[in-house]
């Protein structure tokens, strides 16, 4: 039952952050996705263990919107984001 609400909880986050490459998004729907995503990690690492696939695709998700947030609010330049971006990024997708 907590992996499907977290699972739930996940896929809403990522329609948030999917919706950032949209023309029409607000950076307020980026920061709910990076929100989301936060609280979303802290309670599936409690309840699920860090172990947990979900845990590391929380993870993932994290640090690619806090990464999307940095650039639209022009702190692209912020060594942090970048080196979150790359951590981010799956082999090949570069």
């Amino acid at each position: 039952r907590h992996e499907l609400t977290l699972t739930m909880r996940w896929t809403y986050a990522q329609s948030l952050h999917l919706l950032s490459d949209d023309d029409d998004s607000t950076l307020d729907d980026l920061r709910e996705a990076v929100a989301t995503f936060e609280d979303s990690e802290g309670i599936a690492r409690r309840v699920l263990g860090g172990a947990h696939p979900l845990v590391a695709n929380l993870g993932r998700s994290l640090r690619l919107s806090r990464a999307n947030l940095g650039a639209r609010e022009g702190n692209l330049n912020d060594v942090n984001g970048l080196c979150d971006a790359v951590a981010a990024m799956a082999p090949g997708d570069a």
